[in-house]
């Protein structure tokens, strides 16, 4: 095994332990502290206690799953789109992506929420339908968009981000001042990111879209590598440039979107992790690719568990945790990139 493989290795070793670590004291600590033997013993069914049984399967294994895999699909994400666009400033929720999931969901409690009654799969599902269906509607505009004289221009994908973002954001805010009270409550939590109603039904909506479309990522991540180079190199060695942008483009909003849909807006993460990661790994993708994804977990793990534990009962969105931490990173890549 080479030097850089090893680095990797040993790289995702020790985000693994931290990010169990996370999940160990996001299991256990809280308003109703548990010990690692009453969660074994739930878990395994050693010793059956309603109370702890509702804890631990109702209320915390779903939200730090979701949490989880969350950040693993931000992550991955965020480091195809800086890869595709040669910007490290870019990411989903500077593209417009997480404001067209937005604008969705604020249309649905507007217009329908009322109407949904029930606590069968659809009842459950069709809030986050509606955000996938919103962050896939913004991505088909920024794609739409970005095409110039038949190829795709990733400087005009990022100006058109940041326009469509914007008119999505303006809507959402029209919409939600007509709320009444408790919806706009409701829905201004959402869209600063929020995974406090967490289930199974959720994880088990996004997990597909994970488990196709990472490995796609991953198995096309040397092109990452080669979208480096201009595009005239890039195709002097027989690479389908704009077809292959497009597949891992729409691999990532799809990563995104779904994501989205059962968190809420949640930024920053595919900012900073694909930084982070370059800085531990090196540039080569297909060790960037898992790092980032390691990372991703961990950030959105530890930021969930800081929200709704520093100032319980009362919980803070995770969204907004992760943007205390993502801004001053935000702000430092800006001066860096500067210099």
């Amino acid at each position: 095994m080479h030097k850089e493989g090893k680095k990797t290795v040993i790289t995702m070793l020790v985000l693994t332990v931290l990010i169990l670590i996370s999940m160990y004291i996001s299991l256990t600590y809280g308003v109703f502290e548990l010990t690692i033997r009453d969660v074994f013993r739930t878990i395994f069914r050693i010793e059956t206690n309603a109370d702890f049984e509702l804890v631990i399967f109702d209320f915390r294994l779903p939200r730090i799953v979701i949490a989880a895999l969350v950040g693993l699909g931000l992550g991955i994400a965020g480091a195809v789109i800086q890869g595709i666009t040669r910007n490290g400033l870019a990411d989903s929720g500077i593209l417009g992506i997480n404001a067209g999931a937005g604008a969705a969901i604020v249309i649905f409690m507007f217009f329908f929420q009322d109407q949904v009654q029930g606590s069968g799969w659809l009842s459950v599902m069709i809030m986050p339908i509606f955000g996938l269906i919103g962050g896939l509607i913004a991505s088909l505009f920024i794609f739409f968009f970005s095409w110039k004289n038949g190829t795709f221009d990733t400087g005009r994908l990022i100006l058109t981000g940041i326009a469509i973002g914007s008119g999505f954001g303006a809507l959402s805010m029209y919409i939600s001042l007509k709320m009444k009270a408790s919806d706009f409550e409701m829905a201004t939590v959402w869209v600063s990111g929020s995974i406090y109603n967490a289930n199974w039904i959720y994880i088990a909506s996004m997990l597909p879209w994970l488990l196709i479309l990472i490995p796609i990522i991953y198995k096309k991540a040397y092109l990452l590598d080669l979208f480096q180079l201009e595009d005239i190199s890039t195709k002097s060695l027989g690479i389908a440039v704009e077809k292959e942008k497009s597949i891992l483009l729409l691999a990532s909003i799809g990563l995104v979107s779904a994501c989205v849909s059962v968190s809420g807006s949640i930024g920053f993460i595919g900012l900073m992790a694909p930084h982070i990661a370059r800085r531990l790994v090196g540039i080569n993708h297909r060790h960037v690719l898992p790092v980032c994804g390691a990372i991703g977990m961990l950030l959105v793990v530890v930021s969930d568990f800081i929200a709704k534990n520093v100032f319980a009962p009362a919980e803070l969105p995770v969204g907004i945790v992760i943007s205390i931490l993502g801004v001053p990173y935000f702000l430092f890549l800006l001066v860096k990139s500067r210099a």
